[in-house]
């Protein structure tokens, strides 16, 4: 375990969300991970545990996620005021900047897009980028010293939807059963909502109770989301 880790799991927001805050207990530095709904507030929430918020990290664009609008719904607080208020990078999947421009409003220069397998450093913390398409094209997934945040992709005993615009059913199997299941027993899950029985589960865990993960093929997955 990495005592230089700084680790909160937030809720917020209406929509059952949750937002993750991860730095460096000595650099006292930190990235917020989707911060929709209320940022001051999270800025706030650092600060009070002596943090400084100097950037995000994005698990996708939908706007519960990162703010804006989209189809007519829209989500105060974001990463368009997080750049305003603290003139921070967003760590973004390049499939992803795309969407994020047209949700968000914010252009290039913005954001530092990633390939999967990317490392964003703080401090000593060191924080891996695994790309897991399905959900949208360029969502993806932070592991941190044996912890998942997954964002969308997979939640305790579910996973994210495949029927909203610019989702892929098939690369969500891919994501779920090449990438996510493979991982070790004991890394913990940490999902984008608090939609499952409890907010965190072992990877363990959720390879016995989630059926997600334990269909073996591709046509089996298509049938349980009705394709």
């Amino acid at each position: 375990m990495n005592d230089d880790l700084y680790f909160k799991q937030v809720p917020i927001g209406p929509m059952g969300n949750f937002i993750y805050l991860i730095g460096s207990k000595r650099a006292r530095e930190c990235l917020v991970v989707d911060p929709a709904w209320d940022t001051q507030g999270l800025i706030d929430l650092a600060a009070a545990d002596d943090m400084k918020i100097k950037g995000a990290l994005v698990t996708h664009y939908h706007p519960d996620h990162v703010g804006g609008a989209y189809h007519g719904f829209e989500v105060p607080g974001g990463v368009g005021e997080l750049v305003a208020a603290v003139s921070a990078p967003i760590h973004v999947h390049k499939h992803e900047a795309a969407g994020m421009k047209i949700i968000t409003g914010l252009c290039d220069n913005d954001m530092v897009q990633h390939e999967s397998g990317d490392v964003v450093t703080i401090g000593d913390v060191q924080i891996t980028l695994i790309h897991t398409p399905g959900h949208t094209p360029g969502g993806q997934c932070f592991l941190v010293d044996g912890k998942l945040v997954a964002g969308d992709t997979l939640f305790v005993d579910a996973c994210g939807r495949v029927d909203l615009p610019g989702a892929d059913p098939a690369a969500m199997w891919d994501s779920l059963h090449n990438k996510l299941a493979k991982l070790p027993d004991d890394v913990v899950l940490f999902p984008g909502h608090d939609y499952g029985p409890t907010p965190t589960a072992t990877m363990k865990a959720q390879k016995r109770s989630n059926p997600f993960l334990q269909v073996p093929t591709l046509d089996m997955f298509l049938r349980m989301h009705g394709q």
